[in-house]
């Protein structure tokens, strides 16, 4: 990948770039789903921890679990959980916006004092679309999007899925980037741009 085209990925819509991975170890649950399709979603947080080179937890000290995946049939379920408006700021409106979308996915991020991600939330409406994936790419492709901070439109365009000799793959660009960010000697947070270049010379060097 060309040092432009990392930088793109963590781009926002109004110029901005903002870089942040994980700066604790990863706590998942997963609520709405069959045992079946639980370990396949927890199977996709290992592999791609794994990857990383970062870390997994049972529990978080403070949240209990930290990376929190939910299936849904409808955006109102979401009022019902219980506690969930203590996490979510402004839950009864972030619903309304999501039904009068008519979205099928949503993420939103917490972070620490440094800005590196301490929480993340995937809510998934399991809409047409949205069930004629399989479990394993819908897992791998939200696990994947919630160990950085990407742009908005990083995957808009292109998944970061691939397939080789049949099998579903990460695609070696996105893997190796993600590596490449969670590389100890980088910072866990970056505002500015220079750092794609940074992430750009890790990939370098792993290659």
């Amino acid at each position: 990948m060309a040092p432009e085209e990392i930088e793109a990925l963590f781009t926002r819509p109004d110029g901005r770039f903002s870089f942040a991975r994980w700066g604790r170890p990863i706590a998942p649950v997963v609520f709405g789903v069959e045992d079946e399709t639980l370990a396949v979603v927890k199977g996709a947080f290992e592999a791609v921890v794994a990857l990383a080179g970062h870390k997994m937890a049972g529990t978080d000290p403070e949240l209990g679990a930290n990376a929190m995946v939910f299936f849904l049939r409808d955006w109102n379920e979401l009022l019902a959980v219980p506690d969930l408006g203590h996490l979510i700021p402004d839950l009864p409106a972030l619903v309304a916006r999501l039904v009068t979308a008519e979205a099928n996915q949503y993420r939103m991020f917490r972070f620490d004092e440094e800005g590196a991600i301490m929480a993340a939330f995937v809510f998934l409406r399991m809409d047409a679309r949205m069930q004629e994936e399989s479990a394993e790419a819908l897992a791998l492709v939200q696990v994947v999007q919630v160990m950085l901070l990407w742009s908005d439109t990083a995957f808009r365009d292109r998944s970061p899925l691939g397939l080789a000799g049949g099998q579903l793959i990460l695609r070696p660009e996105i893997a190796g980037l993600i590596r490449a960010a969670y590389d100890p000697v980088l910072p866990a947070v970056a505002r500015d741009a220079s750092h794609a270049l940074r992430l750009f010379a890790r990939l370098e060097t792993m290659s």
